[in-house]
């Protein structure tokens, strides 16, 4: 079993800081997702994802903070999530916990509509907003 490289993307403008942690088995996203190439972003993110479905068996932890998410965003996390629902089904712990703006009620609805197509732990739980 040999660890791949985490992932230490930094976030810009229109693109969330990714960040993995193959030791503790977690991945992490937060902030705006609307890159030009989201295939160029997310096809690292989707194949650190299966690499470690498939090298590991421990648990797997997505943390997300996302504010905004483009079409192709959306869809490449979609795949992200349906790979965990695909780890899930064989027994696989993994989960979710998206954390949002409670002034931001659209990414709320999204997050509900990710979690409708999940059977795994999703969370879907407001950030703490500094007034």
């Amino acid at each position: 079993m040999t660890m791949i490289p985490d992932l230490d993307i930094p976030g810009s403008q229109s693109t969330p800081i990714i960040r993995s942690d193959w030791a503790a088995g977690r991945l992490t996203m937060q902030g705006d997702s609307y890159p030009e190439n989201s295939y160029d972003l997310f096809d690292q993110v989707i194949a650190w994802v299966q690499r470690f479905l498939s090298d590991e068996q421990r648990p797997l932890a997505l943390e997300l903070s996302l504010v905004y998410l483009n079409t192709s965003s959306v869809k490449a996390m979609m795949d992200i999530f349906d790979l965990l629902e695909e780890a899930h089904e064989r027994g696989r712990p993994v989960a979710v916990t998206w954390h949002y703006d409670p002034r931001n009620e659209r990414i709320a609805e999204l997050a509900e509509e990710f979690k409708e197509d999940c059977s795994y732990p999703f969370a879907i739980t407001p950030a703490k907003v500094n007034a």
